[in-house]
């Protein structure tokens, strides 16, 4: 029970640093998306931090890491399993992983919006 309050109250603070972060960041018409980036970059430093530095404990690795950091970004922890892959020798599962996370993603967001966009114009 007490990992998901850790990962609960975890998730607030992520949730709530990136929507600051985004008020800060987000400049329509910049081409890419700034806020996005600047989460995903500061994730991937703080969750390649965590998982170098941060003692073993178990509560405070899923408060941070998953709740935290999850909430802020889930690009951090992608990239962190990836290069797992790789450190381990796993270089093709590590490409597999990369290719299908990137074209399955971009696929899914195609599909999704492919899917509101349905259902939206059936309402009208």
């Amino acid at each position: 029970m007490n990992h998901i309050v850790a990962v609960g109250i975890g998730g607030m603070i992520g949730a709530l640093l990136r929507y600051g972060l985004g008020l800060i960041l987000f400049h329509p018409g910049a081409g890419i998306p700034l806020d996005t980036l600047a989460a995903n970059w500061t994730g991937c430093l703080l969750l390649g931090w965590l998982n170098a530095h941060l003692p073993a404990s178990v509560l405070l690795r899923s408060g941070i890491g998953t709740g935290m950091i999850g909430s802020f970004t889930t690009f951090s922890t992608f990239s962190v399993e990836t290069l797992t892959l790789t450190q381990k020798g796993d270089v093709v599962m590590a490409v597999i992983y990369l290719l299908l996370s990137f074209w399955g993603g971009i696929l899914l967001v195609h599909t999704g919006s492919r899917l509101g966009t349905k259902r939206r114009n059936n309402r009208c």
